[in-house]
């Protein structure tokens, strides 16, 4: 079978068994058989269409399939045969590894929901010999964070506990897993956005940035045509680095001509704070708008999740370039030419379409997983770890669910605790906590990055953790199963488990391919660590 009939002009994409072998044994350059092909599509590997009598397979999918497989061969060759790819979940998509209400706001550290449903799930598959957790048991969530093990239990059938220092950790888990009135939220957000708008009627910026953007797409189609200037560079034909330092310069003007024009006020009369620091003058001003408008609203939970929307809206219009939004180095103020894009780009001067954006995504979210929600309880407690009495906060705030709590217990933990000198969690959402006023307690923090990774850094971490799980062991079952989600670089668990007089009985390292960072291509593993009582 020529493979040009495959992937060229007149692409076939779906193939017999027979077919399918053929192709991969000539793609492998090793036998593959029918059965081989059909034991992909039996166990989820690749899908199957056609008919039970006639099934077909999508030709794209083999290929990806097989390549992936060959990933995993590199991966192993740089970080050893012990690990794990059926953990990696490089079959699911994007889209399919933020889920639901998983991506209702960004979040630093969060692990994806399907190494969650790998261990809570009670279905066994030929990777997993063990049942660790069933129907309506009870999980805990030490370190929640954003809620990822709580939204997993509930769509599982399960309780769930989550414990979070942080405040604003805490309202985007709850936000998560509350049932919400959609019809009265969406009557809300029409009425606020009207405001926004009427509002906006009274400014210069909007008639502003339209000029602006016009302006840009001329400029930039004669000097950046796509995709013949990204071209040149590859070629070496354009010097990347003094033709866009000569065009960033040479449309400055006509932007500094435009913001005299409409009478633009750019920086704020403050420096001291992130949202004076971060935030153009336009937009401050929109943001402060719509936070008055929320204090308006006395519904406590309608209020809560505009609150995440308005978070997440004001997270992407920080001024800052599109290559440095995950990692803020200096406030642009400017127009100025974006690499990631390879032209000349604008800052933020409208919250107005990202606040749009967000609130139709939000209902969406919601409305999906309203269908998968099951009549479970799950909540995120504010509290410490170390310290926090779980059965009298769950008597304080759920009554109706205390009893069996108290009677059942919990059956074990699902958690990733923070890595030792990598996240400040209080100040990857600075923003925020300004504006609602949420207190900091970024002293209580577990291994932040502000401490480093040195031995005084790594020692005060394994008594943290370790205290954490001691305190927690109290309010669990006898026979409990605790599973840990950690890059243990420096072999820390070991003594984290003796200090909490625990035991390792099991580690299941797996890649880590879905990274945020720029540079992905170095080998990256995590480890999960399966705790039981020494």
């Amino acid at each position: 079978m020529n493979q040009l009939t495959l992937f060229g002009k007149n692409k076939k994409t779906f193939i017999n068994l027979k077919e399918a072998a053929n192709w991969a044994s000539q793609y492998l350059n090793r036998n593959i058989t029918t059965y081989n092909i059909s034991y992909l599509f039996q166990y989820g590997r690749i899908k199957k269409y056609g008919s039970n009598g006639n099934p077909l397979i999508n030709i794209e999918e083999l290929k990806e399939y097989y390549d992936s497989y060959d990933k995993e061969r590199q991966w192993k060759k740089k970080l050893g045969d012990d690990l794990n790819w059926h953990l990696s979940f490089v079959e699911y998509k994007e889209s399919e590894r933020t889920k639901h209400v998983h991506r209702l706001h960004p979040y630093k550290g969060k692990f994806i929901p399907q190494l969650v449903e790998y261990f809570l799930d009670s279905h066994t598959d030929e990777f997993k010999h063990q049942t660790y957790f069933h129907k309506s048991d009870i999980i805990l969530d030490p370190f929640c964070g954003s809620g990822t093990t709580l939204v997993q239990a509930n769509e599982l059938g399960m309780h769930a506990i989550g414990i979070d220092i942080s405040s604003f950790n805490a309202m985007i888990s709850n936000t998560k897993v509350e049932k919400h009135n959609i019809s009265q939220m969406m009557e809300a957000i029409r009425e606020i956005t009207l405001k926004l708008e009427d509002f906006q009627k009274i400014k210069n910026n909007i008639a502003f940035e339209e000029h602006l953007l016009a302006e840009l797409g001329k400029f930039n189609y004669k000097h950046f045509p796509s995709p013949e200037y990204k071209r040149k560079v590859s070629r070496g034909e354009i010097n990347e680095r003094e033709y866009s330092k000569d065009k960033e310069k040479e449309f400055l003007s006509i932007y500094n001509d435009l913001v005299e024009k409409y009478k633009i006020k750019i920086k704020q009369n403050k420096n001291s704070s992130f949202l004076d620091k971060w935030f153009l003058s336009p937009v401050r001003e929109e943001i402060d708008f719509l936070f008055n408008k929320l204090e308006e609203i006395d519904n406590t939970d309608l209020k809560r999740i505009l609150a995440i929307i308005l978070s997440r809206t004001v997270r992407s219009c920080r001024a800052t370039t599109h290559a440095d939004l995950a990692t803020l180095k200096e406030p642009v103020t400017t127009t100025y030419y974006c690499k990631k894009h390879g032209k000349i780009c604008k800052p933020i001067f409208s919250i107005k379409g990202w606040w749009e954006r967000y609130t139709i995504d939000t209902l969406n979210r919601l409305r999906q997983f309203d269908r998968l929600r099951t009549e479970t309880f799950q909540i995120c407690l504010i509290g410490d770890s170390r310290t926090i009495d779980i059965f009298d906060e769950i008597k304080k705030q759920m009554p109706e669910y205390a009893e069996i709590l108290v009677r059942e217990k919990i059956k074990g933990i699902f958690s990733s605790p923070p890595y030792v000198g990598l996240i400040d969690y209080h100040e990857q959402h600075a923003y925020s906590y300004e504006i609602f006023g949420f207190e900091r307690r970024d002293e209580l923090e577990i291994g932040p990055l502000s401490n480093g990774q040195g031995t005084e850094a790594r020692d005060s971490y394994v008594k943290g953790i370790a205290e954490s799980l001691k305190n927690c062991k109290k309010y669990l079952q006898k026979d409990y199963d605790i599973f840990l989600v950690a890059n243990d670089k420096y072999n820390l668990y070991p003594r984290i488990a003796g200090l909490a007089k625990m035991k390792i009985v099991n580690q299941f390292k797996r890649p880590v391919l879905n990274r945020v960072e720029k540079d992905r291509s170095n080998a990256y593993s995590e480890t999960i660590f399966h705790l039981k009582e020494e």
